[in-house]
């Protein structure tokens, strides 16, 4: 990959864009990773196919970079199981392959675009934007428990139609709380989940603290986070 220092472009709020890059090449990934965090994007880096069905099933991302051949799962299996499924997120394969034929059996699986490494990583930015400017085909749906409602599409939260200010950490706390629920969530989930490094979030006492917040905005929506002391949080009707 090339041209990381040179990209320029719009950076992206990252509040509202995330990423999920699957990529064996540690070092790729590494790259690819610290250069899209810098372009303000929150990105979830993971290292084969099946760990990336893993997060898909939990996390909503507006788009995905598959590289094509991975362990365990390959990039071309994922983006057919996704389109099987239904999912219309955005997928962006990356591949030494560069045939016309290979290209074909990339886009026919279901990726939405195909890039060819070596790549600019400059390029790669502007399809992602391309993508991103996509309609999307469905919408997350909104996750409902108690009177309490969180719109992934929106990235809103109601408590009993009221919108309490929420920062991103807190709203990303919520949120994996919510798609899990009423499995207890551990904590390094929750820090993988919300936090670039997770290493930040164990610092202190930090996700206790943004838990408290989060409770306190949560008062009144007959919901309740419980601890579950040793193994992490769930959330539940109160």
């Amino acid at each position: 990959m090339s041209g990381a220092a040179a990209a320029s472009g719009p950076r992206v709020d990252s509040g509202v864009v995330r990423v999920l890059v699957a990529e064996d090449d540690e070092n790729l990934g590494d790259v690819l990773a610290r250069g899209l965090r810098e372009q303000g994007y929150v990105v979830d880096l993971v290292p084969d196919g099946e760990t990336a069905a893993n997060y898909l099933r939990f996390y909503t991302y507006e788009v995905v970079v598959l590289d094509w051949r991975m362990p365990r799962l390959s990039g071309l299996d994922l983006v057919q199981k996704l389109r099987q499924a239904g999912a219309g997120t955005p997928v962006l394969m990356l591949t030494a392959r560069d045939t016309p034929a290979d290209r074909i059996t990339g886009l026919d699986a279901g990726a939405d675009d195909y890039l060819v490494k070596p790549f600019d990583f400059g390029e790669l930015l502007a399809r992602l934007r391309a993508l991103q400017r996509r309609p999307s085909v469905s919408q997350p749906p909104r996750m409902v428990i108690g009177e309490v409602v969180l719109d992934p599409a929106t990235r809103q939260v109601l408590v009993r139609g009221q919108a309490p200010a929420m920062t991103g950490t807190e709203f990303g706390i919520l949120e994996i709380l919510m798609r899990r629920s009423p499995n207890v969530v551990d904590r390094r989930s929750i820090a993988q989940h919300v936090w670039d490094n997770e290493a930040d979030a164990f610092g202190s006492n930090t996700i206790d603290v943004h838990l408290a917040r989060l409770r306190a905005k949560l008062a009144g929506g007959g919901v309740r986070i419980e601890t579950v002391r040793g193994v992490g949080y769930r959330v539940k009707p109160a």
